[in-house]
């Protein structure tokens, strides 16, 4: 399971740390969700999330101050600061952390921040950040390219020439993001690729070696990341089988962490521009995604021009 801790989270917003040393800051955090405890502080504990970071806004700040003695603030900061919560973040100018949490938290050596943000902005910083980085994730030996914006994802079995076809769309003008090796991340429902730091804008080529793709093309042919929604599939040519000719057949899909895209086998054979070929793909693929289906349109007209010849 994808965690990360509280100092990560720190180091990465600088919120000021009020209580806990610093080895309070290697809590775990495993969920992305964040946790606003308005039933908690009212007293009512069943089901709440306590692997959740606690954010303690201006409404929650108020209710404390107004609402709250010290022995039901004793009560519910004994449980808001158990081992499973991260730790608990303190919004809003003005706000400092109240003292009976201080005591508690001290006590337990419990992480709890105060920043200026405001309530919402902090929420959609950490979950977007949390998003991505306790995504779930999937390795795929493949190549990843952009090409007019969709990320398309190569696959197919070694040696047939997929890294020599990304080059040839690279030098078209299209991004590499991965070569070999792609890192899939399931955020939302939505892929993400990317690739390793240490190999990213590197490619190999046989008989050539590694290359930077980068310094030979220019800092626009690598992209960091692409939203993956199309798979092409290379085959070797089977001169004896079936291939869709027309492109009326079922569309076909393949799936990774359990969301589906659309998947495309493309034969290869000795001198065809598969550089081309897949760009051709690419493009169908988003007018038919624009509601517009050449393959279709195509049928009608037959079914017309039949029509119309047995009439005569």
């Amino acid at each position: 399971m994808p965690k990360t801790t509280v100092g990560d989270l720190e180091r990465k917003f600088n919120y000021q740390q009020v209580t806990g040393t610093p080895a309070a800051l290697n809590r775990v955090i495993t969920l992305p969700d964040i946790n606003r405890p308005g039933l908690e502080l009212a007293g009512y504990f069943s089901n709440s999330q306590t692997k959740r970071i606690v954010v303690i806004g201006g409404k929650e700040y108020r209710y404390i101050q107004d609402e709250m003695d010290e022995i039901n603030q004793r009560r519910v900061f004994e449980f808001l600061t158990g081992e499973d919560t991260p730790c608990i973040l303190i919004t809003g100018m003005n706000h400092p952390c109240p003292p009976v949490l201080k005591e508690i938290a001290d006590r337990k050596d419990f992480p709890v921040f105060e920043t200026h943000r405001k309530t919402s902005q902090l929420v959609v910083n950490v979950t977007n950040y949390l998003d991505e980085l306790l995504a779930p994730s999937q390795l795929v030996h493949a190549e990843l390219v952009r090409i007019y914006g969709v990320g398309v994802l190569i696959t197919g079995a070694s040696g047939m020439g997929k890294s020599e076809i990304v080059l040839d769309l690279v030098k078209r003008g299209h991004q590499l993001v991965a070569d070999d090796r792609v890192d899939v991340f399931r955020i939302h429902n939505s892929l993400i690729g990317k690739t390793a730091q240490i190999i990213a804008g590197y490619m190999e080529l046989r008989g050539v070696g590694i290359i930077d793709v980068k310094r030979l093309f220019g800092i626009t042919s690598v992209a960091n990341s692409a939203n993956i929604s199309f798979e092409v599939s290379l085959v070797p040519y089977d001169p004896d089988a079936e291939y869709d000719r027309i492109g009326l057949e079922e569309k076909e899909f393949s799936e990774y962490l359990g969301i589906k895209i659309v998947k495309m086998r493309i034969p290869v054979t000795y001198g065809r521009p598969m550089g081309t070929v897949i760009e051709t793909a690419v493009t169908n693929y988003l007018l038919q995604q624009d509601g517009f289906d050449s393959a279709k349109e195509f049928e009608q007209l037959v079914l017309k021009e039949i029509e119309k010849n047995r009439q005569d």
